[in-house]
């Protein structure tokens, strides 16, 4: 078997006749991710590979960073103002070492989706490559807009925070039929549940000025984020995104929460108990208002965020210092908010992602419990960040399968700031259709092709459209049909 050839990942005819004939070319609807609406909205050509796949816009790529220094290569080379050529050789070095590991895969994948360059990818190939890969990205096909539109992608859901004024959603907005499809906000109140990180009095008085909201205390909080939930609902929005790094469900009265709020502004230090009880009663609040809108709500957890401290002060968040989080009881925790919130029906739909796998099946059962008012409300995401693996993936389908309705699923994301990652959902796909092959295989489940097929379109496309609500003016097959070639 050559390196990525059409069978990759599959294992037997089955899951070579489902993803071939059913889930390969179904349209993307990627409902989570950290594109730059800026960018897709300016839409420049990227001046070199580089740009685009380690140092992207005003963003970068931690995974490939990660990796990077494991191999030894100088922080020059990874984010300093090293030569983006010698980066380039530096990361291709990288890869000769990554076999095993998903960004070996992913890196050629792109390569043979994007630039349909099938070399193995090493420093012998690598300027070959470059030279290639430079002359298509200033091309038209290889601006941002036209990277996505030419995936067949129908939704991008771009990470806003509540304050945001969504300028270029607005600008993107009246540009959506030229560009083939939407660019729709997604809230993401990180800077408001970060009462303790610094910066918190001048961040509320941003809030209060893009809200019209006079601030003075916790409800006034919650009076400002519920017109930003109505802005962005009338701007497209249908989800909201939440970062749970650690959690302990604690209520708090009114007044001890418009004190936890003065601290806070004063920048004066906060204690455990009060930040749980913060969190705590803000989570209930943005639970109720989702539940008003009709938004999805979805849970990062179990994290650790920044472990090295002293690359942390240099080169701030989201530069690869991360790990996995080992709170044990957070799943726990958070069964007492949800137990809570069921007692006022104000459940609103729920999609967990832990990047401690150890967490997933408490949390599918979890769920289990609360699946009431439509179908599958309440969801086990996608094998998330350093879960982001075929095993990781299979994982999560093989618990959400055994612990509830799998064909459910809405399925995969990119998570991602790369205009570059789209064929992740390709990958996904394909353990996806595997998962099934090997249920075939094993006679556990019927070898009826025409079913299976649906179920791996439904999970591939068709549950994101239904549940998010994103399109309530065009129907599945209208957005299907609308399709665009790959560039060549």
């Amino acid at each position: 078997m050559d390196l990525l050839d059409d069978d990759f990942l599959l294992g037997n005819e089955m899951a070579k006749k489902l993803f071939n004939d059913y889930a390969k070319d179904m349209p993307i609807i990627d409902f989570h991710c950290h594109l730059n609406p800026v960018e897709i909205y300016e839409n420049k050509n990227y001046p070199n590979i580089t740009r685009i796949w380690l140092n992207e816009g005003t963003y970068g790529d931690h995974y490939k960073w990660r990796l990077m220094r494991a191999n030894g290569v100088p922080e020059e080379l990874i984010t300093g103002d090293g030569d983006d050529y010698d980066k380039f050789m530096a990361w291709a070095g990288t890869i000769e070492q990554s076999m095993g590991n998903p960004l070996y895969e992913w890196t050629h994948l792109e390569l043979k989706r994007f630039f349909h360059i099938d070399d193995v990818f090493n420093r012998k190939t690598a300027p070959a490559i470059w030279k290639k890969a430079n002359a298509l990205l200033q091309t038209e096909a290889f601006k941002p807009r036209n990277l996505i539109k030419n995936m067949n992608v129908k939704a991008v859901c771009t990470t806003d925070d509540p304050a945001d004024d969504l300028r270029y959603h607005k600008l993107l907005k009246e540009t959506e039929a030229e560009n083939g499809f939407r660019t729709l906000p997604a809230m993401r109140p990180d800077k408001l549940i970060q009462i303790d990180r610094g910066g918190y009095a001048d961040y509320l008085k941003k809030l209060s000025d893009v809200s019209g909201v006079k601030i003075n205390g916790f409800m006034d909080i919650m009076a400002a984020v519920k017109q930003r939930f109505s802005f962005f609902n009338d701007m497209g929005g249908r989800l909201s995104d939440h970062s749970l790094l650690t959690y302990h469900f604690v209520e708090a009265s009114d007044s001890e929460l418009d004190a936890i709020v003065n601290k806070g502004i004063n920048n004066q230090d906060l204690t455990p108990k009060e930040l749980d009880q913060y969190i705590t009663m803000l989570l209930e609040n943005l639970m109720k208002f989702n539940k008003e809108f009709n938004w999805t709500m979805q849970f990062h957890i179990n994290s650790v965020r920044d472990l090295n401290r002293p690359m942390f002060k240099k080169l701030g968040a989201d530069t690869g210092y991360d790990a996995v989080g080992t709170q044990p009881d957070i799943a726990g925790e958070i069964q007492k908010l949800y137990t809570k919130m069921r007692d006022t029906n104000d459940i609103p739909k729920s999609i967990f992602y832990s990047l401690n796998d150890n967490d997933w099946m408490q949390l599918a059962t979890m769920m289990g419990s609360f699946q009431e008012g439509g179908k599958q409300r309440l969801q086990l995401g996608a094998g998330w960040w350093f879960n982001d693996t075929a095993e990781g993936m299979d994982n999560q389908l093989r618990i959400f399968a055994q612990e509830s309705l799998l064909p459910n699923f809405v399925g995969m994301l990119t998570d991602s700031r790369s205009f570059l990652s789209y064929p992740r959902h390709e990958y996904f796909r394909r353990v996806l259709c595997n998962f099934y092959g090997k249920l075939v295989e094993q006679g556990r489940v019927p070898n009826d092709e025409a079913t299976l097929g649906k179920i791996v379109q439904d999970i591939s496309y068709n549950n994101a459209y239904n549940f998010f609500g994103f399109f309530p003016d065009k129907t599945p097959d209208e957005l299907f049909n609308t399709s665009y070639s790959t560039s060549k």
